[in-house]
C-alpha cells in the first residue's frame, strides 16, 4: 500500500487505519521466491503455440497470440502450467508485454525526468500518469483513512507527513487510559491546525486532555495483522517489516507531529550551493545496544555509510530509490564495480556524513525519513557475521529481535509469533527524557472474527480501531458509536486493484495445494490472450462498482470517502511555477498553483477515454467513483470482442472471458467485498466476462496469491486487490517508479511481468 518501497497489504492497513485515528498505516509483506513458475503464454500448449505460429497474417497481428484452430484442453490449469518453465521466455515475454501495455506510459515519463524545470517535470509526471490509467493494467481503488473509528490515541500524535515511514513512529504519541470522545478529537484537530508549525501541539494537547478529566497513560497497544518476515530494516522493501523496525532506530531527521522536519541522529546539515552535496553533522554521545539493553557501540558517521552499503548489497528492494539520485549508486547496484568507496556517501570523520549526489535532487531530504537511510552498526553487523559486498551474506544479522542493533527509542523484550511483539523504552535512548511512550504492544489481529478488534478495543486489549459494517452497528447499540465516533483523515497511500496480463501461476508458488484455479488450459489461454487487449482491461476496470465494493468495509455512508481515481493522490503536488507542455500536439500552459491531478485529467480528457480522475470543484482525486462507468464499460467490451475474435477468443455469455479473483475466505467482510466485484462486473458486462471467486482461507495464504510474490509470474490471480502503495518521499517519481521494466519497477512484478 511497497516498499516499503511502502508496499501495502489491504488486510493490514484496514487493521491499522482502524487503530490509528489519523489514518496512518501502509502495508506489505515478504515473500519468498521459488523456481517453479509457469510456461510463456505462447506455449500454453503445443497445439496453441503451433497455431499461433500458422495464424494467417491478415487475421492476427505480428507477434499476438492466437486460440484459432486449438480445441479447449480439460486439464486443470495448475498441472498444465507447472509442466514448462523457460526463463529467457519469460524475460523476452515479459519485455514484449510491458511495452504493448505501458510503452506509451514509459516514453512520457522518460520525457518527464528530463524535464528542464520542477513545474514542467511535475506536469510531464502528470501526462506519464495518464497514459498508465489509459492503459487499463490496474484500478485505483482507496486510499487509507475515510472510516469510523475510536481510539485512546490524541488525533495529531504523530506526522501526517504524506511520505516515508515517520507516520509510523509511535514514541510520542499522547495516549489516554479512556477512550476519547467525538467533540474531543474535533477540538483536538482544531488545536492542531491552529498551532501547527509552533512547536506547541503536544504540550497544549496534553493540557488540554487532562482539562477535561483524561488520564494520559505511558503505553500503547496497536492491532497488527502481520508479523516480520526479517528483522533487517535495510534488506527488506515491505512495511509489514519495516512499521515493527521503525521503532527500534533513529534516522538523520524527523517529521515532528505538526509536520516540521527536525534533526534527529543529525543535529544540523548544510547544502552545497550546486545542490550536490549534503553534510550532516551527526549527534554524539548516541549509543547501539543489544535486545538486553547492553551498550555494543557508538553510533558514529560511518554507521550511515555501513547501512547504505548493506542496503545496497542485501538488494532488498530499497536499491532502487538511491540509483541516479547518489553518486555511484547505479554502477555499483549493477555490479559494475565492487568499490564500494566510488559511491557518493562517505564518513568525513567521527561526527560528519557527506552525500554527493549525481544530479540536484529538489525531494532529496524527504527521503530521509525513509528505511533506506537507516543507520547500521558496522561492528555489530560483522560481530554477528555480517559482510560487506555484492553476493556476501549477513550472518545471523537479523535473523530474529535478538540479532539487531539498537539505537532508537524502542528494544524489543518479546516477540510470539501470530499473538504479540512486546517493545520496551532503550535505556540508552538520546532522547529518552522527550519519549511520551514507554511500553509499546503490537497485538495480532487475524481478521476472521470482524468484531474482534472492536471488544478488543473497549476491553483496552487494542487502544484503538476501525469501525467495519458490523461493529458500526454493535457501536450503535452500544451507545459508543455517538459518543466516541469520528471519521479518520486519508493519507497518501492508493490500493489498486492490479490485472495479470501475463499470467504463469495458478496455485499458490509457496504451496500448490492453495488457492487452486479451477480453469482448464484452454480457458486460462483465453484470459490471458484478453487481459492483454486494452480495451478488454478498460472494459473491467470500468464495470467495477467500487463504492459497494468500499461500503463491505466503511458503510454506505462512507463508502466513497476512501475512493481514490489516481495512482498519485491529485493533490500531491502542485506547480510552483507556469508550465507549458504538449498535449496531443498542443501546446498547454498551467498556471503556477495548478494542481497535479488537473494535468492528468486534461491529458486523459485529450485522448477521448471516459475517466474522470479529478474533481475540478472538489479539487481532489478522492472522494468520488469516476471508474465505474457500466455504459462505457459495454463499448470498451465490444471493441475488445472484436478484437479477440481476430485471435480465435470468442467472448459472450455461452463463452465467457473467466477473471479468478482471490479473496480472504476467512474474513465475512472480505467475502462481501469479492461478491460486490462479482456481482457489478458481471451485471455490466452481462456475463460476457465472469469473476471466479477463488477462496484463500487464511489471510496469508491471501497474501502469497498476490502480495508476498516477488516476481510475476508467481502471482496467482487475473485480478487482485490486496496490496498498494505508499510514497517514500515528497515528488510523483516515487509512485511511478514503480511501473518502471526490467524489474525496476516495484509494483510492475503485479500485472505478471518481470
Amino acid at each position: 500500500m511497497k516498499k516499503y518501497n511502502r508496499v501495502i497489504a489491504l488486510l493490514a492497513a484496514t487493521s491499522m487505519t482502524a487503530t490509528l485515528m489519523a489514518g496512518c498505516g501502509k502495508t506489505e509483506a515478504p515473500a519468498q521466491t521459488t523456481d517453479t513458475p509457469a510456461q510463456t503464454t505462447e506455449t500454453t500448449t503445443e497445439a496453441a503455440a503451433t497455431e499461433a505460429t500458422e495464424a494467417p497474417a491478415e487475421e492476427v497481428e505480428e507477434d499476438l497470440p492466437s486460440l484459432v484452430g486449438v480445441e479447449p484442453d480439460t486439464r486443470a490449469a495448475a498441472e498444465a502450467y507447472s509442466e514448462l518453465w523457460d526463463m529467457d521466455s519469460y524475460q523476452e515475454e515479459s519485455s514484449k508485454q510491458y511495452e504493448r501495455a505501458l510503452g506509451e506510459y514509459y516514453e512520457t515519463y522518460q520525457n518527464a525526468l528530463g524535464a528542464s524545470s520542477l513545474s514542467e517535470r511535475y506536469a510531464l509526471q502528470a501526462l506519464a500518469e495518464a497514459k498508465l490509467l489509459e492503459s487499463g493494467v490496474f484500478l485505483p481503488m482507496t486510499t487509507r483513512g475515510g472510516n469510523y473509528a475510536i481510539s485512546r490515541m490524541a488525533p495529531g500524535s504523530v506526522t501526517r507527513t504524506l511520505w516515508g515511514n515517520d507516520d509510523e513512529r509511535w514514541h510520542n504519541a499522547i495516549v489516554t487510559t479512556e477512550l476519547i470522545a467525538s467533540e474531543d478529537i474535533q477540538a483536538l484537530r482544531d488545536l492542531r491546525e491552529e498551532l501547527k508549525g509552533t512547536g506547541t501541539y503536544q504540550e497544549k494537547a496534553k493540557e488540554y486532555l487532562e482539562g477535561k478529566g483524561y488520564t494520559i497513560k505511558d503505553s500503547y497497544n496497536y492491532p497488527s495483522s502481520s508479523d516480520p518476515v526479517t528483522w533487517d530494516v535495510l534488506a527488506t522493501s515491505r512495511q509489514a517489516d519495516s512499521r515493527i523496525l521503525i521503532q527500534l532506530y533513529d534516522g538523520l531527521t524527523e517529521y515532528d507531529v505538526e509536520d516540521v522536519q527536525q534533526p534527529a541522529l543529525a543535529e544540523s546539515w548544510e547544502v552545497s550551493d550546486d545542490g550536490l552535496t549534503y553534510t550532516f553533522k551527526i549527534r554524539e554521545g548516541v549509543k547501539w545496544v543489544d535486545s538486553q539493553g547492553r551498550e555494543v557501540a557508538d553510533l558514529t558517521a560511518d554507521d550511515f555509510v555501513a547501512g547504505m552499503q548493506h542496503m545496497m548489497d542485501a538488494m532488498g528492494g530499497l536499491e532502487y530509490l538511491v540509483q541516479g539520485v547518489i553518486k555511484g549508486a547505479d554502477a555499483y547496484i549493477n555490479g559494475e564495480t565492487a568499490d564500494f568507496s566510488t559511491v557518493g556517501v562517505k564518513a568525513v570523520d567521527d561526527y560528519t556524513l557527506e552525500y554527493t549526489l549525481e544530479q540536484d535532487t529538489p525531494y532529496f531530504m524527504s527521503m530521509l525519513s525513509y528505511g533506506v537511510f537507516a543507520p547500521l552498526s558496522r561492528s555489530y553487523y560483522e560481530g554477528q557475521g555480517g559482510q560487506f559486498g555484492q553476493g556476501t551474506g549477513s550472518g545471523n544479522y537479523g535473523t530474529d529481535q535478538d540479532h539487531i542493533a539498537y539505537c532508537g527509542p524502542f528494544i524489543i523484550t518479546s516477540f510470539t509469533e501470530k499473538n504479540s511483539i512486546v517493545f520496551k523504552a532503550n535505556p540508552s535512548y538520546w532522547n529518552k527524557d522527550n519519549q511520551n511512550i514507554k511500553t509499546l504492544t503490537y497485538v495480532y489481529e487475524d481478521g476472521t472474527d470482524v468484531t474482534k478488534t472492536y471488544n478488543d478495543t473497549l476491553a483496552g486489549t487494542v487502544d484503538g480501531c476501525g469501525l467495519n459494517t458490523s461493529t458500526i452497528e454493535s457501536a450503535k447499540a452500544d451507545g459508543n458509536f455517538d459518543k466516541y465516533n469520528y471519521t479518520t483523515d486519508t493519507d497518501a497511500t492508493s490500493f489498486m486493484g492490479f490485472l495479470n496480463i501475463n499470467r504463469k501461476g495458478f496455485a499458490n508458488f509457496n504451496d500448490a495445494s492453495v488457492a487452486i484455479s479451477d480453469k482448464t488450459v484452454f480457458e486460462a489461454q483465453r484470459t490471458t490472450i484478453a487481459m492483454q487487449n486494452q480495451d478488454f482491461r478498460l472494459a473491467v476496470v470500468q464495470s467495477l462498482d467500487r463504492a459497494a465494493y468500499n461500503a463491505q468495509t466503511q458503510g454506505e455512508d462512507l463508502k466513497l470517502n476512501s475512493l481514490r481515481n489516481s495512482y498519485v493522490p491529485g493533490t500531491f503536488v502542485t506547480l510552483p511555477e507556469d508550465a507549458t507542455v504538449d498535449i496531443n500536439g498542443t501546446a498547454t500552459t498551467f498556471a503556477a498553483g495548478t494542481y497535479y491531478g488537473e494535468i492528468v485529467q486534461a491529458q486523459v480528457d485529450a485522448d477521448g477515454v471516459k475517466l474522470k480522475v479529478w474533481d475540478a470543484d472538489k479539487l481532489s482525486s478522492d472522494g468520488f467513483d469516476g471508474w465505474y462507468n457500466p455504459t462505457a464499460a459495454k463499448e470498451s467490451l465490444a471493441k475488445a470482442a472484436e478484437q479477440l475474435a481476430k485471435q480465435g477468443v470468442e467472448v459472450t455469455a455461452e463463452n465467457p472471458i473467466q477473471i479468478d479473483l482471490p479473496y480472504f475466505a476467512g474474513s465475512e467482510t472480505y467475502t462481501n467485498r469479492a461478491n460486490a466485484f462479482k456481482q457489478s462486473l458481471e451485471a455490466a458486462l452481462d456475463k460476457q466476462v465472469v469473476i471466479n471467486l477463488v477462496a484463500c482461507e487464511s489471510s496469508d495464504d491471501w497474501y502469497y496469491a498476490a502480495y508476498y510474490p516477488d516476481y510475476g509470474y508467481e502471482f496467482n490471480c487475473d485480478l487482485c486487490d490486496v496490496s498498494g502503495w505508499g510514497p517514500d518521499y515528497g515528488d510523483p517519481q516515487t509512485y511511478l517508479d514503480t511501473m518502471l521494466p526490467d524489474y525496476a519497477g516495484y509494483m510492475v512484478k503485479s500485472l505478471g511481468i518481470f
